[in-house]
């Protein structure tokens, strides 16, 4: 019996251990930990793309609490990277799930940047596509949004710099978008679609990290497709 219950703590261990990798997907050469999503590769519009989607059952979504259940690490993570300034770019497409389970989903998607190793901490600029043409200029005001997690958040943000890190983008869902992201020092320069100029400046980040990796974002209510990431160090 002894033997046996040794072999049962063994494998229960081994098990643990198991479970607590995360997984791990790749894509065009380079290798991705998911956090809160589900992803894979698929063959979308006659391209390899990334599909990430926010996965309900390791991070629930709450709408009566709407403030602390949404702007979460829900991403795919490129492993083995440590950048503090340079440019990200990728391409992205935004489709709104059917059915929704939040009926004001704008089809969330962008980037996170300096993600440290157990995702507690980061940067992130992402898009609601679908308010980017509206015929409400205030709407359209809420394109484009910075948050730092885990202390600013957008609503944080609203409240104590209503418009100051959010701004408008001319994007909309069910389209391809590129996203070029220039990360100097405290400042971070978001730039739509090649643009010559910038669209968004964050001329302060709010978050401690410094430095880490990148990663792909998707919220709740979303389907994101990814291709093309580059990352150039400065």
């Amino acid at each position: 019996m002894k033997w046996r219950k040794t072999a049962l703590s063994v494998f229960a261990a081994m098990v643990s251990i198991t479970s607590s990798k995360a997984q791990i997907i790749e894509f065009e050469g380079k290798k991705f930990e998911l956090a809160n999503v589900t992803a894979s590769v698929e063959t979308f519009k006659g391209e390899k793309v990334l599909k990430v989607e926010r996965d309900l059952q390791k991070l629930p979504f709450d709408t009566a609490n709407l403030e602390s259940t949404v702007d979460e690490p829900t991403f795919v993570k490129l492993k083995d990277l440590d950048l503090e300034n340079g440019t990200i770019e990728v391409k992205f497409y935004s489709q709104i799930q059917n059915p929704s389970l939040f009926a004001q989903s704008q089809g969330f998607i962008g980037m996170a940047f300096r993600v440290n190793e157990d995702n507690t901490a980061y940067e992130s600029i992402y898009l609601r596509p679908k308010v980017g043409r509206s015929d409400n200029q205030l709407f359209r005001n809420k394109t484009v949004q910075y948050y730092s997690y885990p202390d600013y958040k957008f609503d944080k943000l609203r409240k104590q710099a209503d418009g100051k890190y959010e701004t408008t983008a001319p994007v909309s869902i069910n389209e391809w978008i590129t996203m070029r992201i220039e990360v100097q020092g405290e400042k971070a320069y978001m730039y739509i679609n090649n643009a010559k100029y910038s669209t968004f400046v964050v001329d302060k980040m709010l978050g401690h990290i410094k430095r880490g990796s990148v990663a792909l974002w998707v919220d709740i209510g979303t389907i994101g497709y990814f291709k093309d990431l580059k990352i150039t160090k400065h």
